[in-house]
């Protein structure tokens, strides 16, 4: 808000990204670990800030003072700034089915804009029946449910993260309609997202 990141490339908790991009969407954020732009150093928080140090140390003295620091720190290696935030799916959700990943990749690359289940089976090369039989053997629900549910946790994020207005939050998640949104979001939450919202506050 105080403008010191603009024109700056920065990182953000991959928890906080879709909050910061609809509260900032002109700020140029990655989910790498860390970034370093210019005077700018920001990272995803914490052993991520580790990580930075070391390449700091990394650019000034060397890879070796690097590597003797990290020991220290009992960290096992030195993390380049592009390693992943989060954890793998397959050791998230305890799944190693390629195409169920696949389908998971692509349902949290869509939450905005949706995916139609036909379109989603289609993308991961089976039948929408083979993928319901899939998602309901792994995680014990449809693709449909899991879709939905990881659209309110988003949606979740983001009523507590920003002060977005609801509709927008709802349009965000791809819902077309607040009234549909806060049906989905109360039999999930308990609460409607305006409950939600005043809660937090």
């Amino acid at each position: 808000r105080a403008g010191l990141l603009e024109g700056y490339r920065c990182t953000i908790h991959w928890e906080n990204i879709p909050g910061f991009v609809e509260a900032f969407p002109d700020i140029n954020v990655t989910a790498d670990l860390f970034e370093i732009d210019r005077n700018r150093f920001t990272c995803a928080g914490g052993t991520a800030a580790l990580d930075l140090m070391l390449q700091k140390i990394t650019t000034a003295h060397g890879d070796e003072l690097a590597a003797r620091v990290s020991e220290q720190c009992i960290l096992d290696r030195v993390r380049s700034a592009d390693d992943r935030q989060r954890m793998p799916i397959r050791v998230r959700l305890g799944v190693h089915h390629p195409k169920l990943i696949l389908a998971i990749e692509l349902m949290e690359a869509n939450v905005e804009e949706p995916l139609g289940q036909d379109q989603l089976a289609k993308y991961v090369g089976m039948s929408r029946r083979q993928l319901e039989r899939l998602f309901k053997k792994h995680l014990g629900r449809t693709p449909a449910q899991y879709y939905l549910e990881l659209r309110l946790e988003r949606a979740r994020h983001l009523l507590y993260q920003t002060d977005l207005p609801i509709m927008n939050v709802a349009c965000a998640c791809g819902f077309v309609s607040a009234s549909h949104f806060s049906t989905c979001y109360r039999q999930m939450y308990g609460k409607t997202p305006r409950q939600e919202r005043l809660a937090a506050a």
